[in-house]
């Protein structure tokens, strides 16, 4: 398989993953929905690529984007966590989640990790599906 064949499967592989993610948030309806995780999912991917495709045969640490997209993405869940008058009136912190997650597999999708980022896919929208518990 040519590179370039091989770099679109694993970023429209993470793309439709990453909706997936963002589809049932959306049908939830939290603000953080189909576009949000297609676009946090998509840059993980392409950080991804163009790290393993851009820097191949140099001496550049190229798992160095990985630690760096994982610290950027915390950035963006932290400014989807809300915090109300009281302090156990904390919102959000699923949907941050849900943020960091769907780029950890970006990353792995991007990676070429296929299995595991359609299976880690499946089970964290079926975990999404679960009623909440309330104690």
């Amino acid at each position: 398989m040519s590179p370039l064949l091989e770099m679109t499967l694993r970023f429209l592989l993470a793309v439709a993953l990453g909706a997936g993610i963002g589809y049932q948030r959306e049908r939830a309806g939290k603000a953080a929905g189909v576009r949000t995780h297609t676009l946090v999912s998509a840059g993980a991917a392409i950080f991804t690529l163009a790290s393993i495709y851009g820097f191949s045969g140099t001496t550049v640490d190229i798992s160095r984007v990985a630690a760096a997209v994982v610290v950027g993405v915390g950035f963006i869940g932290a400014g989807v966590i809300f915090q109300g008058r009281h302090e156990e009136d904390v919102a959000g912190l699923t949907t941050a989640t849900t943020i960091w997650v769907t780029a950890a597999i970006g990353l792995a999708a991007g990676a070429g990790m296929y299995l595991i980022s359609v299976i880690a896919t499946s089970i964290i929208t079926g975990i999404l599906l679960l009623p909440k518990i309330r104690g």
